[in-house]
């Protein structure tokens, strides 16, 4: 499934005694101010060299080196039992070695089940409760001794400050920063004039060790293990799962709440299934991980094979391909979005990251290059999971030469020489969608397959219509003529074939329509969901911020911002209903839905489909899904009651068998929703 990266290859000791100091500096830059010098993957290709090295030349190996301690900062507070890290594998022969080795430990293959979970990227921490009331977290440290950071109580979210029945327990896990946490400590932190934070594991170090600031970051903790305290006797369970179990009936937030929450499982196989599904929801997750722990369950097998220096025998580390890297930024591009929003584009030095090669990533907004010092010519660090498109986290300001340059702000709109408006983080053309330079790119989105659907209205012919005058907005769209389309196509043909397109697509559902007027924040899911809510135009017209944020799956902080851009619209969504477009959601009534075949149904698809289905994207196939009266859903879970499985169905579907879940083929899945494929 992945391949580690080579080790460094160390061929003697000044090398090994440069990679030791590198790796030294790294870390201290981590545990101090948050800040680091090598993006992780990075330092574990260091860290595996200076093994191998060390492995070789034992006389040679440093009292200092990395590999003969838990990294961690400086701290006088005794840990209950040693916090160690944790080893590594890199691929599915590595973990069958690994079970391998914990089945020679305990003289026999493992009987109490493997217990799979994320292996978050933040900082390990415990959290020791007294009596019911959280009285001191407590840092990795070196692993013997930790940094107090009970100064920090109060503001990390999934750590109550007291917990039910007077408990006394110290609860191990990780604290990290979300996606948005992240987000919003970066703006307060620019709004502070401070240096924003590089990456969200980074931030995390920086934001726990911090005092006295005028300010407060919100972290975010998960449990993953608990420990007896003060021999109170509190815990009860034999087993990982029901010691967790009961860490999340205190209310302490676990793994559990996340759709990649802690699972057991009987055998390897199916654990290695579940490592590979949960790499396949990583771009997904609201935070970042970088593997997957796999631990034995069972208490009893787990002291059977006990500890090593710095790692339990009973648990490893799976690590996924690394989503970071660091890289050059050799310039910036300026580019106009669909709604005239002026977005920097980074040009990198080609990198490899997350499987693929990235030459280009987002930088943001002109805010961030300003607020981040961005330069020209300076290391950054570049962030890309699946299918995300790949941004930069930050410069590396550490390893600056001196011959960085800075970053022009355009002063005019970079696609028609326009005024801009930079009211906003987000800079815009002053025209908008409408001035010009955004004109293309929202016609081009209105007319897409998954809005409105205008099969052969393509880029150039659209250019033609905006040159012509004729077209400024998606609704002008709807009153162009045989002889306009013709004089824009250059074929009679052609323009009678988009009449017939036009005319279907007034006839779209107004998810659609509303999906294609572009609106700030809103894509094809948010747009089906705002339809349904509301049912008709008129009503998502009139709806105010605060009955917006009800919608499902619509983030709250939103709301203002698609209402605002919603009320600008007023005159193209006039002219789209003058011109017949229809403007009503359908609505089954029940007796209806119920009769359809995938009512009270949670439906996974996977795989590639073929037959009666082929072509259809993934919103094709989750309309196809809700027009049958089903739940369309993206990962399989007890809830799931069908999986269509296609050609390549991987770890899905042996999640499925696993559950017992109905398996249908493509097939088998067309027959049953024919009459309602398009």
């Amino acid at each position: 499934m992945t391949t580690a990266a080579p080790a460094l290859s160390l061929t003697d000791r000044a090398s090994y005694d440069h990679a030791v100091e590198q790796a030294l500096a790294a870390s201290a830059a981590y545990y101090g101010d948050g800040d680091t010098t090598l993006d992780d993957a990075s330092y574990d290709v260091l860290a595996r060299g200076i093994a191998a090295y060390e492995l070789a030349h034992p006389d040679h190996v440093r009292a200092d080196s990395p590999t003969g301690k838990v990294s961690g900062g400086v701290g006088d507070v005794a840990h209950t039992v040693a916090m160690l890290s944790l080893d590594n594998v890199f691929d599915a022969e590595g973990l069958v070695k690994w079970d391998a080795s914990l089945a020679r430990r305990i003289d026999h293959p493992v009987e109490g089940g493997y217990a799979v979970e994320p292996k978050l990227d933040g900082a390990a921490m415990a959290a020791r409760y007294r009596d019911g009331r959280l009285v001191q977290l407590v840092g990795r440290g070196n692993g013997t001794h930790g940094e107090d950071l009970s100064h920090a109580i109060g503001s990390i979210i999934g750590l109550p400050a007291q917990v039910p029945g007077g408990a006394t327990v110290e609860i191990r896990g990780e604290v990290l920063l979300t996606r948005d946490q992240f987000e919003k400590a970066n703006e307060i932190r620019a709004a502070h004039h401070a240096k924003v934070f590089s990456n969200p594991r980074n931030g995390t170090a920086g934001t726990l060790r911090a005092k006295d600031r005028p300010y407060t970051i919100k972290t975010t903790f998960f449990a993953y293990g608990a420990l007896e305290l003060d021999g109170a006797g509190f815990l009860t369970g034999t087993s990982h799962e029901a010691v967790m179990s009961q860490v999340a009936a205190l209310g302490v937030q676990t793994t559990s709440a996340t759709d990649i929450g802690l699972r057991v499982y009987a055998t390897l196989a199916q654990a290695q299934a579940r490592v590979e599904e949960i790499q396949q929801l990583r771009p997904e997750l609201p935070f970042g991980i970088d593997g997957v722990v796999i631990k034995a369950n069972d208490y009893a097998e787990q002291q059977a094979a006990g500890f090593g220096t710095r790692h339990p025998h009973w648990a490893i580390a799976y690590k996924l391909p690394p989503v970071e890297a660091q890289t050059k930024l050799l310039a910036v591009e300026w580019n106009i979005g669909r709604t005239g929003h002026i977005a920097p584009r980074a040009v990198l030095e080609p990198v490899e990251v997350d499987g693929s090669t990235v030459t280009y990533a987002t930088l943001h907004n002109p805010a961030f290059i300003r607020n981040s010092d961005l330069k020209v010519g300076d290391t950054v660090l570049l962030y890309k999971a699946g299918d995300i498109i790949p941004r930069v986290e930050a410069p590396v300001v550490t390893l600056r030469t001196g011959e960085e340059t800075d970053i022009v702000l355009p002063e005019a709109c970079p696609g028609c020489g326009g005024d801009i408006d930079k009211s906003g983080e987000r800079w815009e053309c002053a025209g908008g969608a409408s001035g010009g330079c955004g004109k293309i790119p929202s016609l081009r989105y209105a007319v897409g397959r998954d809005q409105l659907d205008i099969d052969g209205l393509g880029v150039t012919y659209l250019e033609a219509l905006v040159e012509a005058g004729l077209v400024d907005d998606v609704a002008d769209l709807f009153f162009l003529t045989r002889e306009q389309l013709a004089e824009a196509t250059g074929s009679d043909k052609r323009a009678d074939s988009l009449l017939v397109q036009l005319a279907k697509a007034k006839k779209q559902p107004l998810s659609r329509v509303f999906c294609a007027l572009g609106v700030v924040r809103t894509g094809r899911t948010l747009s089906r969901e705002i339809a349904r809510h509301f049912g008709t135009m008129d009503a998502i017209r009139a709806a105010t911020a605060d009955e917006l944020a009800e919608v499902n799956k619509l983030p709250g902080a939103n709301a203002p911002k698609i209402a605002a851009h919603v009320a600008t619209l007023g005159p193209v969504i006039d002219k789209l209903a003058k011109a017949g477009v229809n403007m009503v959601e359908p609505a089954a009534d029940d007796a209806d839905t119920v009769s359809k075949p995938l009512a009270g149904e949670t439906v996974v698809v996977t795989g590639g489909m073929h037959g009666p289905l082929a072509g259809r994207n993934r919103n094709e196939m989750n309309e196809l899904i809700e027009r049958a009266a089903g739940t369309a859903s993206s990962s399989v879970s007890k809830k799931t009651t069908i999986l269509v499985a296609g050609e390549g169905a991987g770890s899905k579907l042996a999640k499925a068998e696993q559950l017992g879940t109905r398996v249908l083929t493509e097939d088998e899945f067309a027959a049953l929703v024919a009459d309602y494929l398009a």
